[in-house]
């Protein structure tokens, strides 16, 4: 851009400045570059755009330099090549369905599955006309069994994040390769510090950033990795079209939270394990639902492919205790609060009516599921409160 003289009137000057600034700064911090409109430096650049060159600035929409930053290091903590930022979870699980599956397609969905995965395809099946089918997330490679000529995707979540079954995710992602359909993982729950998914075969992996990612339970944002690039462009050009795009106030964010997850990860996961194994002792607790355990379902496969777990784990009590007992427990805790969004240093408890969220597989319980996140408080300060809680219950 031309720089403007001193000729130039003040307001002029005011909304395009002759800024000077002094080279040689440098911080710790990823710069906040905020923009709708991206300047190009002639027409032949501009008219030489090209949408699935990554490195080229078009418009603000689609990426800056703070959100092309933190893409890149997503993809690095994943061992992904590319990786495209939403802005939250739930629309990084949307453009993954129209990016890849357009009417007449079948989808295959776990009976454990987020619970707005599974909205966000029946939507999908009542208005736009594809196929969506759920499987036990227990099935393993007897999902060949269920793949039609017309499906096109199958999701995974491992472990589900009410009911933490771990699914046997590379048999079911070696028979999805040899017939042809793409996988994509909700790996929300291991954060990519414990679950590596592309070395087990997975082709996307969606991530809420919106949890430990963020840590602060104070931003909302959500992302989609990817090793293909042709599967990357899909995805691109679908959030294009959608006109999906990022705060890069949001991205500065992450990015300043980036450096201290795997700490926080550790943190979370050795209070859950020890509020877990502790729960097991207690008589008004029937299961303890926790992949690190050995009578979890699927943890022969947690074992086997993960390195940690993190703060999410799920206890069902005896079923002489009724829903409202339950609730009333819930909502006498006083250093859990009552609330979904985990990932962040404050505690959570939420009650669940498991049989109510499946379709395709058994829930074996007959108590009421409470979900524990375990946040940065003193985990015998949380053990406490538990105590109480249960004591009050048991009287």
């Amino acid at each position: 851009m031309t720089q403007k003289t001193p000729k130039h009137g003040l307001q002029t000057r005011i909304v395009q400045p002759a800024d000077q600034l002094t080279p040689g700064f440098e911080s710790f911090s990823v710069p906040v570059a905020r923009a709708s409109t991206v300047v190009f430096p002639d027409l032949a650049a501009m008219r030489t755009l090209d949408w699935r060159n990554d490195a080229q600035w078009r418009y603000g929409l689609h990426a800056t330099p703070t959100s092309i930053t933190l893409a890149q290091r997503l993809a690095a903590l994943e061992g992904g090549n590319h990786a495209l930022l939403q802005p939250s979870g739930l629309s990084s699980i949307s453009n993954v369905y129209f990016g890849l599956v357009k009417s007449g397609d079948d989808v295959l969905i776990p009976d454990n599955v987020y619970s707005p995965n599974r909205d966000h395809a029946e939507w999908l099946a009542k208005d736009f006309g594809i196929s969506a089918r759920y499987y036990d997330p227990l099935i393993g490679a007897g999902i060949a069994d269920l793949i039609q000529p017309n499906t096109k995707l199958i999701w995974l979540e491992a472990p589900g994040s009410v009911t933490m079954e771990v699914s046997d995710i590379p048999a079911i992602t070696a028979v999805a390769r040899a017939r042809g359909v793409i996988t994509a993982i909700d790996n929300t729950w291991s954060a990519g510090l414990t679950f590596r998914p592309f070395d087990h075969g997975v082709d996307i992996s969606m991530q809420a950033l919106t949890k430990y990612q963020s840590g602060g339970s104070d931003v909302l944002m959500g992302a989609t990795i990817t090793v293909d690039r042709d599967l990357h462009l899909k995805l691109k050009l679908a959030r294009m079209r959608m006109g999906i795009g990022v705060s890069s106030d949001d991205c500065s964010l992450i990015l300043r939270s980036l450096p201290s997850m795997k700490v926080r990860f550790e943190q979370h996961d050795k209070s859950a394990l020890e509020l877990a194994k502790w729960l097991k002792t207690r008589r008004e607790i029937a299961a303890v639902l926790h992949p690190a355990l050995p009578d979890c379902p699927g943890h022969a496969f947690y074992k086997r492919d993960f390195t940690g777990a993190g703060g999410l784990f799920s206890v069902v009590f005896n079923e002489r205790y009724t829903p409202v007992q339950i609730d009333t427990f819930c909502e006498s805790l006083e250093l859990f609060s009552l609330g979904w969004s985990w990932g962040g240093a404050q505690s959570l408890a939420m009650p669940y009516n498991v049989a109510s969220m499946r379709t395709e597989s058994q829930w074996p319980h007959r108590g009421t599921l409470v979900r524990f996140y375990v946040g940065l408080e003193d985990e015998a300060d949380l053990r406490a409160d538990i105590e109480r809680c249960l004591a009050a219950l048991a009287a």
